[in-house]
């Protein structure tokens, strides 16, 4: 039987290789800017240039920390990282080179409030719905993940083998995020009772770790990352909560009406349909979406 020290292994051994993989292709594709494989011809993509923000550049917002698997060692500018990589590919297609995309910090609410921004792109999870669509702009969804169960090992509730088994519990999830939904209707039977809120995952991870709550409701591979390498010390995934993936998956924020928006999902969209994207997901969350039970 594996163990757990073996399973952290494996993990890391195999994102190294990911990040090896990800550092050969993009000195693959640096000769490849002025291809026709470009989301606009070249005229557009002048265009393009000139109605960001700062014009020439593209400002990329993304958490703060940012954590793996989206942006390794909290990094975006690597290049390394689901997330981090997919900025990149897009900011290919749309002509702009790597050094002319700029990183800022927001949080996670931010990425799909209303109003003026100081970015172009906004990237940190954020899942698709009506009511965010209100706010801001969407690319097409570029990740559709299930949600997870993370608790500590010595808890009761460790051996959960369904969602009844955690219809007691305190279960912390991160304002703002779909996880309190899932929580509410899946597992306390409609009711919030037992829910508890926290600004962002780390202040909910903290909050599992230290015993304040009983389990914390998070995507899948954020689950992963917090039970493996050490964000909660002695924590399990329980499992995936069936019923959970996505509908319309995770999107790019932009703001509402931006002119950039057309150019940035034909962007993805291309990405999508050629499989980059798939090869990314390959490449970064493979590992942190296998060999996962799932909870009924």
């Amino acid at each position: 039987m594996q163990t757990f020290v073996d399973s952290v292994v494996t993990r890391r051994q195999v994102l190294s290789l990911g990040s090896a993989l990800v550092a050969a292709a993009s000195l693959a594709a640096c000769g490849g800017g002025n291809n026709a494989n470009t989301a606009q011809d070249a005229a557009s993509t002048d265009d393009i240039k000139q109605l960001t923000i700062e014009p020439g550049k593209l400002t990329v917002a993304t958490g703060e920390p940012a954590y793996e698997p989206w942006v390794m060692d909290d990094e975006p500018e690597s290049g390394k990282g689901f997330e981090a990589a997919i900025i990149y590919k897009v900011a290919e297609k749309l002509g702009f080179g790597s050094k002319d995309v700029v990183w800022v910090r927001t949080t996670f609410e931010e990425a799909f409030a209303p109003g003026a921004h100081d970015w172009d792109l906004n990237i940190q999870q954020v899942s698709i719905n009506e009511d965010r669509k209100k706010a801001v702009d969407f690319t097409p969804g570029y990740f559709f993940p299930t949600q997870s169960i993370v608790v500590l090992k010595d808890s009761p509730y460790a051996k959960a083998k369904s969602l009844a088994d955690l219809a007691d519990a305190t279960i912390a999830v991160q304002v703002g995020s779909t996880a309190y939904d899932y929580v509410k209707d899946l597992i306390k039977g409609k009711s919030t009772e037992g829910i508890e809120p926290f600004n962002d995952n780390a202040d909910a991870a903290k909050a599992v770790a230290n015993g304040q709550v009983d389990a914390i409701v998070t995507d899948t591979p954020d689950a992963v990352v917090m039970a493996e390498f050490g964000q909660i010390e002695n924590g399990v995934v329980v499992g995936q909560i069936a019923g959970t993936e996505d509908e319309f998956g995770l999107g790019i924020t932009l703001a509402k009406d931006s002119p950039l928006t057309k150019g940035v999902s034909d962007a993805v969209q291309a990405l999508l349909d050629d499989g980059t994207i798939d090869k990314l997901v390959q490449e970064w969350m493979a590992v942190y979406t296998t060999d996962i039970p799932t909870l009924d």
